[in-house]
């Protein structure tokens, strides 16, 4: 039996991972990763770095990808809640400029895998968000690119209510349409 439920979804290769609990009156315990049971539920990759970072409620971060060096990405929050999407950018796909976003959060516990070749981005629904993941590659500034969160022809629907003031890095506010880059 698999610790781990894989859910596929429209984007081929990108899955919604849901790990199994175990949980009683002292607390809980789950893996987050074990590579024997990813590659049997069909995500056969290597990670070279983990990354964390915390933001504020309304912090908007993506949609960012690498030009040169693709990174796969496994994503997981520890603590909060957050809104997490791959667009896929791979020029050969059917899928190619379609996104899937997942809710994300420490109570749900879920992973979304974000194979190579795909934007990320994330929208903090909590007051915080500790947001951890895994590369498949490492980060290179020099390839580092990303397309901006509102593109009108990739159409994101980001759960942005009216008591939310969106945040976003200036480089994030910069960046270029879809139709700029592609």
């Amino acid at each position: 039996m698999s610790n781990f439920k894989f859910i596929k979804t429209e984007l081929d290769g990108m899955f919604i991972i849901e790990p199994t609990v175990f949980e009683d009156d002292r607390g809980y315990f789950f893996e987050t990763y074990r590579y024997d049971e990813f590659k049997k539920g069909g995500i056969d990759v290597k990670f070279v770095q983990d990354n964390q970072s915390k933001s504020k409620k309304g912090v908007l971060r993506g949609l960012h990808f690498q030009t040169k060096k693709p990174q796969g990405k496994l994503v997981r929050v520890i603590s909060g809640k957050v809104f997490d999407v791959g667009v896929d950018l791979r020029a050969d796909r059917v899928t190619f400029g379609k996104w899937v976003g997942a809710v994300l959060s420490a109570k749900n516990k879920r992973q979304l895998y974000i194979p190579a070749g795909f934007a990320h981005g994330f929208l903090v629904l909590s007051d915080n968000a500790e947001f951890v993941y895994k590369c498949t590659d490492f980060y290179d500034p020099e390839n580092e690119s990303g397309i901006i969160y509102n593109d009108p022809d990739i159409n994101i629907n980001w759960p942005i209510n009216n008591d939310m003031k969106i945040s976003l890095s200036l480089k994030d506010l910069k960046l270029p349409s879809f139709k700029e880059i592609f």
